[in-house]
């Protein structure tokens, strides 16, 4: 990897564990920590090498035998938004972006935990407390803002914790009132993100992993502009999928 910080870190592997997409696939990560002498620097350079950030932890899966998982981006300038998009926005054009620290309140909590109640029960994070909420919003080490979405009365209706990075910004985990099914705030967000993006005159919105096969992961693929990273570089998906990577 190019351009690391010159205190190299050191990488670990996890142990094998059941993957959270396919089934009948097991999951490994390799993953490092932010305790270098500039954190900043080594999210930068890691989230361009396909990795992703978990509170002070940077990881990519490092599958035996499967590659599945790739990291995905949308390149600002290659996106156009679609019928379907441009209505979604209009549907959603009372919501406003506050920027805000990534400090957590008790109206962060409680959509956070109604969201993951609703979309993810079965998930690790349905009983997270709020002292474990706070510590995966608040422990961070890199420039980190919170992104919040209200209505025209100041109801908080979602929320993102956003890195910003030195080419784009990065939606570290995102959550939103799950009653609202018609307003895809999920979708509305990575719109917005798509905005302030090219607000800060930044070239990505970096959105995880898109995973071929998980019914979960197909909503990245209606963003036209978007990349994997596939075989150590950055590829459209389209060309990505032609080449069966």
């Amino acid at each position: 990897m190019q351009h690391l910080p010159p205190d190299l870190p050191q990488f670990f592997i996890t142990a094998t564990h059941e993957c959270p997409y396919l089934d009948n696939r097991k999951e490994r990560k390799v993953f490092v920590t932010l305790d270098s002498l500039n954190p900043n620097l080594l999210n930068n350079t890691l989230s361009k090498q396909g990795f992703r950030r978990s509170q002070n932890i940077l990881y990519r899966p490092t599958c035996t035998d499967c590659n599945a998982c790739l990291s995905a981006r949308i390149v600002t300038n290659k996106f156009m938004l679609s019928k379907s998009q441009k209505r979604l926005q209009k549907k959603n054009v009372t919501l406003c972006r506050i920027i805000v620290k990534p400090t957590v309140t008790k109206d962060h909590y409680i959509l956070f935990h109604r969201y993951v109640r609703t979309r993810h029960k079965a998930g690790g994070m349905s009983d997270m407390n709020f002292n474990e909420f706070s510590s995966m919003v608040e422990d961070s080490k890199v420039h980190t803002k919170l992104i919040e979405y209200r209505d025209e009365n100041s109801v908080l209706l979602g929320v993102c914790l956003t890195d910003i990075l030195d080419d784009g910004v990065s939606m570290v985990y995102s959550f939103f009132d799950p009653k609202l099914k018609t307003n895809s705030l999920g979708t509305f967000m990575i719109l917005d993100h798509i905005n302030y993006s090219k607000k800060l005159n930044l070239k990505y919105v970096y959105l995880g992993y898109w995973v071929k096969g998980s019914n979960k992961m197909q909503y990245k693929s209606s963003f036209s502009g978007l990349e994997v990273f596939a075989s150590q570089e950055w590829r459209s998906l389209t060309h990505a999928s032609m080449n069966k990577i």
